[in-house]
């Protein structure tokens, strides 16, 4: 390694990933900070991200390299489904979870619900490599409120049948924190349509590994088939885990080909990450987690 490489960049964004090991990038450019109502919020220009968000100071999403979480969370149970018509999103006012839904022919209609309306507005002014404006498509339902009454109180009261739910949230602590329990997990199931699935992240193994075990036993309380996978996420600086969580739907019934027959036929163009070997492989765990999810 270079003297070079050794010293420190000026100005570094870092975040914490577990009590003695973090995770730092060259800073860039401020483009706006402050403290919303529920949270404090940052805008970056950085060299190797390009345009990122920070969220009470943890990494949430930037331009070049969103798709590795938000096809992941997408696709894999969505790809599983014969047809997704209605999906509800769970936070997600960065709108890429959104633009995902958004490529398949048969969707109908994205319900978003977004607790800070200043991530949906700080999206559409600075995020659109992120978003490519699904946060103003005609098929999305913007709703700025608690996720946590939504699924409760205001989606048992309308009869939704929703074919993918997608958690798309900050990690579960906090604010958040409730979003990640079994009431929730099973109000979520019940919203629900036949053959339905949820979608979340799960956390970092190697510095979470408490967190990721805990929520995987906690879906497999409520859902018949959960199936965690694992893939590097270079924003969040480590292995991450995200899941999906069914009674009926299991996505590693489909064979990689079938995976890829299915991209082809509903015409689900610009993915830079997700195919169907992608697909399977993700599902392959080591036997460090084999031993952690047992």
């Amino acid at each position: 390694m270079t003297d070079a490489r050794l010293r420190l960049p000026a100005e570094v964004l870092s975040e914490w990933l577990s009590e003695d090991a973090g995770y730092f990038l060259s800073a860039g450019r401020l483009l706006e900070a402050g403290t919303s109502r529920w949270q404090h919020y940052e805008v970056w220009d950085t060299p190797r991200f390009g345009r990122l968000f920070r969220l009470d100071g943890c990494f949430m999403s930037s331009e070049r390299d969103e798709f590795h979480y938000h096809e992941n969370l997408v696709h894999v149970p969505a790809m599983a489904h014969e047809g997704v018509r209605q999906a509800l999103i769970i936070g997600g006012g960065d709108g890429g979870s959104a633009e995902e839904l958004l490529k398949y022919p048969t969707i109908e209609r994205v319900v978003i619900v977004e607790l800070d309306e200043k991530v949906v507005d700080l999206s559409r002014r600075y995020l659109q490599g992120i978003h490519h404006g699904a946060l103003d498509d005609a098929r999305v339902d913007l709703r700025i409120g608690d996720g946590l009454r939504y699924v409760t109180v205001d989606g048992p009261a309308a009869a939704a049948g929703y074919d993918l739910i997608v958690l798309d949230l900050t990690d579960p602590v906090g604010l958040a924190e409730a979003l990640y329990g079994e009431d929730f997990f099973r109000a979520c199931r019940a919203l629900l349509a036949d053959g339905g699935a949820l979608s979340l992240h799960l956390g970092a193994p190697a510095f979470q590994p408490e967190r990721v075990q805990a929520l995987v036993r906690r879906l497999r309380r409520v859902f018949a088939c959960v199936r965690p996978y694992f893939l590097h996420i270079p924003l969040y600086g480590s292995l991450w885990g995200l899941a999906t969580a069914s009674d009926r739907l299991d996505p590693l019934a489909l064979a990689a080909e079938e995976i890829d027959r299915r991209i082809m036929e509903r015409r689900i163009g610009e993915l830079q990450h997700y195919n169907g070997a992608v697909h399977h492989a993700q599902f392959a765990l080591p036997n460090h987690l084999r031993a952690l999810l047992a």
